[in-house]
């Protein structure tokens, strides 16, 4: 029987919701225009005044925010609340640029980790389980969202932090681990590790794992859960908005149900800001509609991804948000090909191979060159070369029917790339390098 942590609010008809919506939105406009002078200029110059917004039906009419308006307001320039009643900040992990630092109240926290408790509840969490959380701490999001909400639902929580992976088997072992948060890059080295020491899932106790804050792929979901002997659930969420928390995964694992209550979700153009149709894909815009510290009104995320409101066999009736295909950002144009990571992971995983890669762009005599570094599995190693260049050579060809260019394969053995213990690196442009 599912479970839920806030069934009012998860199973809400329709209309109760766009209710609540559009009062909070009303609210929200009102509080932003009024406190935030950056936003209140924006405004001004679209020529739209807070009572223009009577409802959800008038979201279009508000501006967009994106990440470069927070770096450009940086460091107090979005708050809309006195210092004094701050209590937390919390930033991007970003590494060009300004960061972006998003502030909270204390009540901002306390609706923060209500809706991780309802992502970890969605996972079979209760208050009988033990919380691993693996994600990092200190500016970065996950580790503070996850640790308040295992502490909500009620859990035992290990604050474990990411690294010294040792260390965290040896806990998950001795402390009995029933669910496990971090990225899935390093569930992935986790349970690679687990296997090097000589363990399998028979000597853990792990049942779920809630894993966000980078892509990961069906296939990955699929490698995971068979190294760990777990159910895999997908978390998203911004610092920009939150942390996360903004949307979970449900035991029907057909995407992620948006706190609708706290966010309002659209999908539009990215090329024209035009708002599309449920079931297309888009980027994802969120309207923060009870935050009071740092609220955003129409951020743009740069994910793409599909909304539905197809009824999900868990009763949940919040919205639901596909798995990103990739970020309008992280799209790689090569030879004039529009490539995502995740298209080439896809390949490497039905192949058979490790999801430790890495993927290289560069451009030598006016021309873009893709190079894929591989790792083999111990059984994939061959003495001959005749026979790994092969290899090689049929890796390129299904990463070429996948993606329509082809890339240049480097099988490499096992271990010789970098593992992450935060969020994974698996893209470096040289292009960019350069220019």
């Amino acid at each position: 029987m599912e479970r839920y942590w806030n069934e009012e609010i998860e199973t809400m008809s329709r209309e109760d919701m766009k209710k609540l919506q559009d009062e909070r939105l009303v609210k929200q406009v009102r509080h932003v225009y009024d406190n935030v002078k950056y936003y209140r200029d924006l405004m001004d110059e679209k020529g739209v005044k807070p009572e223009d917004i009577k409802s959800t039906d008038d979201l279009c009419k508000l501006p967009f925010l994106s990440k470069s308006d927070l770096r450009d307001a940086y460091p107090y320039g979005l708050l809309a609340k006195p210092l004094s009643e701050c209590v937390r900040i919390q930033s991007t992990s970003g590494t060009t640029g300004r960061r972006v630092v998003a502030f909270y109240t204390q009540n901002d926290i306390d609706l923060w980790e209500d809706c991780c408790a309802r992502a970890i509840t969605a996972a079979g969490g209760t208050n009988e389980d033990v919380c691993q959380v693996c994600y990092g701490y200190g500016l970065f999001t996950g580790g503070p969202g996850l640790n308040g909400g295992s502490h909500k639902v009620g859990c035992l929580t290990l604050p474990m932090s990411s690294g010294n992976t040792e260390r965290q088997i040896t806990f998950m072992r001795d402390l009995g681990s029933t669910i496990l948060c971090c990225t899935p890059s390093y569930a992935a080295y986790i349970g690679e590790t687990l296997h090097d020491m000589g363990f399998t899932t028979d000597d853990i106790k792990l049942k779920a794992g809630i894993f966000g804050a980078e892509p990961w792929t069906e296939e990955m979901r699929r490698s995971i859960e068979k190294s760990l002997g777990i159910k895999a659930y997908d978390i998203y969420g911004l610092t920009e908005t939150s942390g996360p928390g903004v949307s979970f995964e449900c035991s029907e694992q057909t995407g992620m149900h948006i706190n609708e209550d706290h966010f309002i979700p659209e999908i539009i153009n990215p090329d024209t800001g035009e708002v599309l149709p449920d079931g297309e894909v888009g980027e994802l815009v969120f309207t923060s509609i009870t935050k009071e510290a740092f609220p955003l009104l129409r951020y743009r995320t740069r994910d793409l991804c599909v909304l539905s409101r197809k009824k999900c066999s868990c009763g949940r009736t919040l919205i639901k948000m596909s798995k990103p295909k990739g970020r309008s950002d992280d799209m790689m144009i090569i030879r004039g090909v529009n490539v995502f990571p995740s298209q080439i992971e896809t390949v490497l995983i039905e192949q058979g191979y490790s999801p430790n890669y890495l993927i290289e762009v560069d451009r030598v005599n006016n021309s873009d060159t893709l190079d894929v570094s591989v790792e083999m599995n111990p059984d994939q190693l061959s003495d001959k070369v005749k026979d790994m260049q092969q290899q090689e050579r049929d890796l390129a060809a299904a990463i070429r029917l996948m993606i329509g260019i082809s890339p240049k394969v480097h099988l490499v053995t096992p271990k010789s790339i970098t593992r992450s213990e935060g969020k994974a690196v698996r893209v470096i442009d040289k292009r960019k390098l350069h220019d």
